[in-house]
Parts: C-alpha cells; sequence; structure tokens
C-alpha cells in the first residue's frame, strides 16, 4: 500500500498509515510501516526540532521521521533502518556504486539508477510480511519527491496492479463564506498523480465538517475512484486514537483487504474503542509543567506528549501539558510560573539556550517536594543542580554548555571527543541498564534488567560519583557494559527521577511506559495531599 498526499502538507498521512496497521492487525494480519522522505538530509538527526519536530530513534539507533513513532505506537511492529527511506539514502548509495565504477561506464540517471535503488529497498521487506505500507512524504507537485513516484509507478509493473493499492490523502476545504466544502483542489491532486502515470484507488478526505454525498460521487466522478473508496476522515474531537474508530466506520479496512482478495478474519476493535473511552472520561486532572527550549513547536516533543497522554489512560486521569519555555524561567518569576504545576517533566534537547531556567525548575521541584521526571538532559540538569546546591560545586556545569567549567559533573563520551562529522554517532538506540533492588525504578519496571533506547554524547562525569553518593543522591541504573549512570533518585521525596534514555519510544496507548505511568500517579498522589 503506497499512500500520498495532496493540496497540502501536514495532512497526517503518518497517522492515517498507522491506524490503517492497527486495522490490519486486528484482523490477524502481519504488516509492516516505512517512511520514504524526499529530502536530502540523509537522516534528521541533524535537522533542528522546529525544522522537522523529535528525531524519532529506533532500537537499533537509527535516528528516524517522527511518524515512525505513530507507527509503533499504533501498531506491535519494532522497526528497524529499512523502516525509513531518505533522497539522502538513495543518491549516496548510488554516488558510492559510480564512484566504485559499479555502472560500468554508463551515464548514471535518474531513471533507472535511482529509481532502481528505491524499488531494490521495497524488495527487502521480510517475506512474513501480508502487507507493506509505505507512505510517501511531502506533497503531490514536489519535485524531490517525483523519483520516489516514479520509482513506485514502476514496482506496480513489477508486482503486478492486483498487488498494490494507492491511497491518497486529500483536503477538502471549508470556505466560510459560502459555506461550502469545495472539492477542485482534491480533483486536482488527482490529476497530478495520473500525470505521473498512477491512479488512486482510495481517497481519503481530511475535512473540518462531514462529506455529504453529492460532494462524494463529485469526487468519485472526476477522480475516477468507486464512491465507496472516496473515504471521510473527519477531524477527531480528542484524541488521535478515535482514527482507527474513525476509519474502521468507513470500512478501510474491508475496502483493502478485499482489494487484495485476503481471507482476514473479521474482530471487534473493542481494545480501541477502551482507549477512547477512558480518554474521554476521565475520573481525575492534573497538570504536567513540560518546561523545554522548543516549545513554539508541539512536534519537537511529540513523543513525551504521546507517553504522557498514555500514563494518564492507565491512571484515569486527564493529564493537560502546560508547555513553559525555559528561557523565559527567571529566580523572581519561577514561582509565578509554576503555580499551577503538579509535577514537572524536563525533555531532551541540545545547546545552552534556557538551560539556567532548567536548572532553576529542577531546584524548585527538589526543594519543594514536587513530581519530577527528567529524560536525557532532564538527568543531566539534575545533576548539576544537585553539585551545585548540594555538593557546593557553585560553578558546576556539563562541558557542552561550559568547556571551561571547573566541575564538568556532565562531560562528553571518550569515543565521542574525536569525531569531526556530527550525524548518526551519538551513543543511540537500545542500551541495558540494570535497576537497583527497592527503588522507583525497580517498583515501575518490577524487572532487573531492561533495555531503553538512547540519543546523546554526554553522560555523568563517574569521577564525582562518590561525592554525590555521599550527599545522598540514588544511582538507581547502571548500563552494565560501560559503567554508566543511566537513572537517578532522590530520597524522601514524593517522586524525583531521572534516566539518561528516551523512555517516551517505548511507550504505546494500550502499552503505557511504567515510569511514565507511575510519575503520574506519583503526581495524582501529590495533587491530593498536598
Amino acid at each position: 500500500i503506497f499512500i500520498t498526499g495532496g493540496v497540502v502538507s501536514s495532512l497526517g498521512k503518518g497517522l492515517t498509515a498507522g491506524a490503517l496497521g492497527a486495522l490490519l492487525e486486528v484482523r490477524g494480519l502481519q504488516i509492516k510501516i516505512q517512511k520514504f522522505d524526499p529530502y536530502l538530509n540523509v537522516d534528521p538527526g541533524t535537522m533542528s526540532p522546529f525544522q522537522h519536530g523529535e528525531v524519532y530513534v529506533l532500537d537499533d539507533g537509527s535516528e528516524t521521521d517522527l511518524d515512525l513513532g505513530h507507527y509503533e505506537r499504533f501498531t506491535s511492529s519494532i522497526l528497524d533502518k529499512m523502516n525509513n527511506l531518505t533522497s539522502g539514502q538513495i543518491y549516496e548509495k548510488v554516488i558510492k556504486k559510480e564512484r566504485r565504477g559499479d555502472y560500468l561506464g554508463k551515464t548514471v540517471q535518474v531513471i533507472p539508477h535511482i529509481t532502481d535503488e528505491i524499488k531494490n529497498h521495497l524488495h527487502l521487506v521480510d517475506k512474513k510480511i501480508d502487507i507493506v505500507i509505505t507512505e510517501i512524504g511531502g506533497t503531490i507537485g514536489d519535485i524531490e519527491g517525483l523519483p520516489f513516484l516514479e520509482a513506485m509507478r514502476q514496482f506496480t509493473l513489477d508486482i503486478g496492479k492486483q498487488n498494490v493499492l494507492f491511497i491518497h490523502t486529500t483536503l477538502i476545504p471549508f470556505i466560510k463564506a459560502s459555506k461550502e466544502l469545495k472539492s477542485k483542489p482534491t480533483q486536482q491532486s488527482i490529476a497530478k498523480l495520473r500525470e505521473i502515470g498512477i491512479q488512486a484507488d482510495i481517497i481519503i478526505c481530511r475535512t473540518e465538517k462531514s462529506i455529504p454525498n453529492n460532494i462524494k460521487k463529485k469526487i468519485s466522478l472526476f477522480c475516477n475512484v468507486p464512491k465507496e473508496n472516496v473515504i471521510q476522515e473527519k477531524d477527531v474531537d480528542v484524541s488521535i486514537y478515535e482514527l482507527p474508530i474513525v476509519l474502521h466506520e468507513e470500512k478501510l479496512d474491508e475496502i483493502v483487504v478485499n482489494h487484495f482478495n485476503i481471507k482476514a478474519h473479521k474482530k471487534s476493535i473493542k481494545e480501541w474503542n477502551d482507549i477512547v473511552f477512558k480518554i474521554k472520561n476521565p475520573k481525575k486532572q492534573i497538570n504536567i509543567g513540560i518546561i523545554g527550549k522548543y516549545i513554539k513547536l508541539k512536534d519537537s516533543y511529540l513523543s513525551v506528549y504521546e507517553a504522557i497522554k498514555h500514563a494518564g489512560i492507565a491512571n484515569n486521569c486527564k493529564v493537560n501539558c502546560i508547555q513553559i519555555d525555559s528561557s523565559l524561567i527567571k529566580k523572581k518569576n519561577i514561582f509565578k510560573k509554576l503555580a499551577k504545576i503538579d509535577g514537572i517533566l524536563i525533555p531532551g534537547g541540545f545547546g545552552n539556550r534556557g538551560i539556567e531556567g532548567k536548572i532553576l525548575t529542577a531546584q524548585y521541584a527538589r526543594e519543594n517536594k514536587i513530581p519530577y521526571f527528567g529524560l536525557c538532559l532532564g538527568l543531566q540538569i539534575a545533576i548539576i543542580e544537585y553539585a551545585r546546591h548540594i555538593l557546593n560545586l557553585y560553578k558546576a556545569n556539563s562541558a557542552e554548555f561550559d568547556p571551561e567549567t571547573l566541575y564538568p559533573v556532565i562531560d562528553i563520551m571518550k569515543d565521542q571527543k574525536l569525531l569531526i562529522n556530527k550525524g548518526g554517532n551519538m551513543r543511540l538506540g537500545k542500551q541495558p541498564c540494570l535497576i537497583a533492588k527497592n527503588s522507583l525504578a525497580s517498583k515501575a519496571y518490577n524487572k532487573k534488567l531492561i533495555y531503553e533506547r538512547h540519543r546523546h554524547r554526554y553522560e555523568f562525569n563517574n569521577k564525582y560519583h562518590d561525592q554525590f553518593l555521599k550527599k545522598g543522591l540514588l544511582f538507581t541504573g547502571i548500563n552494565p557494559e560501560k559503567e554508566l549512570t543511566e537513572i537517578i533518585e532522590i530520597k524522601d521525596h514524593p517522586w524525583f527521577l531521572a534516566v539518561q534514555f528516551h523512555p517516551e519510544f517505548q511507550s504505546k496507548p494500550n502499552k503505557p511506559h511504567p515510569l511514565f505511568t507511575r510519575f503520574i500517579e506519583a503526581t495524582i498522589k501529590y495533587t491530593l495531599n498536598r
């Protein structure tokens, strides 16, 4: 299945792909979802969160598009580097082959060499998979996306039309002045696809208003698609996890299995109905402050927000995420800024902008006994704060923010010091961690050995380990291979825990991450006792 987008970007192709994957899994099918991105970056690892949203890290350490987070949250898939392909990766491969002389003196061209490389990638998918869903990034009409679409056209010829399904997501805008839904942009988008040689089989229409029958008939007629294959995807009321229910009601999964002539059993989507019911009917409500530096773009911390929602579902609680720009937090205004906050979360990030505001926030959480959860940079912030105010190392800092600091309690890892290139060489992916007994972490995981995903260059400096230990800091998670600090806690506190990894990448609505679940649980207790 190839999913393309037209009219405008940000239509939710990734969410649609994930929701469709969820429906096909319910029907007992083995599915895999992948993303083809037309940009020339080899991966999003060096791109600003303001440019591209969060970088989603996989088990194997691949830095990928945030849509892969949607795929993993909606389905049971564990993805790897094969599930995200960029133009940068394709051109890099082709140019390396040309330099080696693999093309035997031929002129290297977009067709067939680039398109062949894209098609080769499609053939590498595990043969045990029943259906592969491939989302094509960008919007129809973008120049950089043309090689991917041409490869899709050729691939259809190679394996037979009966084995391929094209889904085109599009926008049906509502014109307030005339109070009309307009199908013309969709017609023109489908016309663009036809020019390339691709005929859409299903059109998914993003809309604010319900699409009347006459508009569906018009789209069907002008776009050469059966009326029942014109799918309404109306904006959901409360949560993206309503999407599988919405698409199931439109019979999308039925259309797909019928197209491929697959005998797939029908099964209830009760699990998704239960999730949405809990989201819409919470018994409690709390405010979590997200103290970050990329607050202006919600997608920058997308997995964090989703993991918090999942933990809210587990606790029958509505969690309001209060976004606070750390660069605006000062000593004189911190009480005002955090007055309505029940729990504090500091997510990951790079660079020194807003760092002092985060350190003030960690101090505020520690001294005022407010539940605190630090992720990656959030652990490093907690360490710096503790060093300054408990160990009396007043100028303690991270070597990332102050290379000349007298007390580098956070320092760059040894194997990172000589690196010149910045792409794809941090400490990345799934790493082991041993959990200490009788800790907050052990109560959450209920395991001795866990594996979590990482993305960072700097670590706690073990040179200061004994000093922190003497002053009461608890090291409750250690990497057994490299003796690196993974989890810290503070005793005599309602809930103060920080991790060097990114637990948000392994949270799902039907399987919330245990640390997020315990953090929200502790915050609820704090609000009741306050």
